[in-house]
């Protein structure tokens, strides 16, 4: 059972009268953790060249193993080691927005890892930890996943106050359970980082992150592993960001780079004063309910 979602809050400043930038950032990473950091470096830079405040770097950023275990060999104590330690000082110093798509942090069994998308403030304060629900499994021909091996799932769903508005915490497979977003509530941004194959993203990857757009009337900021991987496996890219009507405002189909889009809270607002769809909600999980 989920526990409660955990709100996290804290001072918000002024809202500045431009529209916030972000930006999705695009890789292809391989085994080795100070490689693929050196990379998110580069990319970050670049989104910031283009005045990103809120950069989101893909799921696995920090490594894709030759095997799925190589990610126990590399975990973190929560708070401790490089690649927490590159997310907090990257944050600080380009005075950014910047989240860890998915980090391999020590979980209860020595046998996995929970994998855990970290935000960090512009001070590099980590001011939320999203541990990913649902873990993906497959066995389709020649793709055989089973994340349940090496990761352990997590168990609260995580919405936090931002400058730019309420944003909720998903990675990847999440993406297909409409539910864990209706449980964060409103929200005004939703985070995707991502590593969708090639033949489940082809099919997919694009329809679910506009699908989540739309009924949530949420801009979606879903960046993605793209390409080839020295593992063998082939990721599907299209790193994206949507707006709440549906509308894909940026992609990058394939190889790294930077997605990088304004957010309109004032035009996000008139579409959901337009259609309140979230106030017409009438049906709601009634298996806690004695009636």
């Amino acid at each position: 059972m989920l526990n409660d979602t955990t709100i996290i809050s804290k001072s918000i400043p002024e809202a500045s009268d431009d529209n916030v930038r972000v930006a999705a950032i695009q890789m292809a990473s391989g085994p080795s953790v100070s490689a693929n950091l050196k990379e998110a470096a580069r990319l970050i830079e670049t989104a910031v060249s283009q005045q990103a405040r809120l950069i989101v770097l893909p799921e696995y950023f920090c490594i894709m193993g030759e095997k799925d275990t190589d990610k126990l060999a590399v975990k973190e104590q929560p708070g401790e080691g490089v690649i927490q330690s590159f997310l907090s000082e990257t944050s600080k110093r380009f005075g950014i927005w910047l989240v860890g798509g998915s980090v391999p942090l020590a979980s209860p069994d020595p046998n996995k890892v929970f994998n855990s998308c970290l935000v960090y403030d512009d001070c590099g304060r980590q001011v939320a930890r999203y541990d990913k629900i649902h873990l993906f499994g497959l066995a389709l021909g020649n793709e055989q996943f089973a994340e349940e091996r090496t990761i352990k799932a997590g168990d609260k769903v995580v919405a936090l106050e931002s400058p730019f508005g309420r944003i909720g915490l998903s990675i990847c497979y999440d993406l297909r359970f409409p539910e864990l977003y209706r449980m964060m509530g409103s929200v005004d941004i939703i985070l995707a980082p991502a590593a969708f194959t090639a033949i489940t993203g082809k099919a997919h990857w694009e329809v679910l992150a506009r699908a989540r757009a739309i009924e949530n009337l949420a801009y979606v900021i879903a960046p993605a592993q793209g390409g080839y991987h020295i593992n063998g496996r082939v990721t599907n890219g299209h790193s994206m960001i949507v707006d709440p009507w549906g509308v894909v405002m940026d992609r990058l189909p394939r190889g790294p780079g930077a997605v990088v889009a304004a957010l309109n809270p004032e035009y996000q607002a008139s579409l959901r004063k337009s259609l309140p769809a979230l106030d017409h909600r009438c049906l709601y999980d009634c298996r806690n309910s004695d009636r």
